[in-house]
């Protein structure tokens, strides 16, 4: 099994196909500013769930977020729980810098 990745900034998602198959089995969607990716949804179709679709769209969204030089916010607990196995990820999430408190 092939899993291609692409992105779809007109959807603002990340689409993953399987095979060559025109209908996306995974989706992962996003809100993206100019120094920040939030990862706020994924969705793998019922038929590819737990063949790694999920941990494909993850990673190369993580892969692409690097090279762009993008902080990432893990609102998804999906991609959440996947940065937290993979240590070599963990550097990419947004940290908050405010000083403000209550």
């Amino acid at each position: 099994m092939t899993v291609e990745v692409s992105d779809v900034p007109g959807a603002n998602r990340y689409e993953a196909r399987v095979d060559g198959e025109s209908e996306p089995a995974g989706i992962a969607q996003y809100i993206r500013t100019a120094e920040l990716i939030a990862f706020v949804h994924t969705e793998v179709e019922p038929a590819y769930e737990g063949r790694g679709v999920g941990s494909a769209l993850v990673r190369a969204a993580l892969d692409e977020a690097r090279a762009a030089n993008l902080r990432v916010l893990a609102t998804c607990p999906f991609f959440a729980g996947w940065i937290a196995r993979h240590p070599d990820y963990q550097d990419l999430l947004y940290q908050s810098r405010s000083k403000v408190s209550d």
